[in-house]
């Protein structure tokens, strides 16, 4: 009888831990991003003034972490039809360059309500932080209208499942 004690206390804590996820998603529309998504945490929200392709934006961009893994939503408007593709380019390559990585797979992106751009990708990326870790990154450029979206999740290991949800749930208004 007395080994039963043991193996209650045991099964409750991993009954506990079961309750206390790292991911506590959460549907976020942000103002004035005109898309919505899944967070797993509640992100900060920062703006800074960016040269894209050489245009002055302003680049908002929603990030937190969760589990080891940073999730991130950023978005910018550009005054140039003309520019939407190349910025979705340039989008691709900093998020590459950011993480001194290589390109594993890129596939058409897939969001609900994007203006259609053969320069909107999902990609996968294999790169090392400045530190010299080894990190992994998702990352789906889009645009709708002039407005040009990224979303990415970074970590040392990234689950399928949780960058699935969180890249799947992108939505734009209709």
């Amino acid at each position: 009888m007395a080994f039963l004690k043991p193996a209650a206390v045991l099964l409750a804590l991993m009954l506990l831990s079961a309750c206390s996820p790292a991911f506590d998603w959460r549907e976020l529309q942000p103002e004035g991003s005109g898309v919505s998504v899944l967070f797993p945490c509640k992100p900060d929200r920062h703006a800074r003034p960016l040269l894209l392709l050489n245009q002055k934006v302003t680049m908002e961009m929603l990030v937190c972490e969760a589990g080891g893994v940073t999730f991130a939503l950023s978005f910018a408007d550009t005054q140039n039809p003309a520019a939407v593709g190349a910025s979705l380019d340039e989008l691709r390559r900093v998020a590459i360059g950011n993480v001194t990585g290589t390109v594993v797979s890129t596939q058409p992106a897939r969001v609900q309500g994007m203006t259609p751009n053969d320069r909107a990708v999902r990609v996968t990326i294999e790169g090392r932080l400045p530190d010299g870790r080894g990190v992994g990154e998702q990352v789906v450029v889009f645009a709708r209208g002039l407005r040009v979206y990224q979303a990415s999740v970074i970590g040392a290991k990234l689950p399928a499942e949780t960058v699935d949800t969180f890249l799947a749930s992108l939505r734009l208004a209709t």
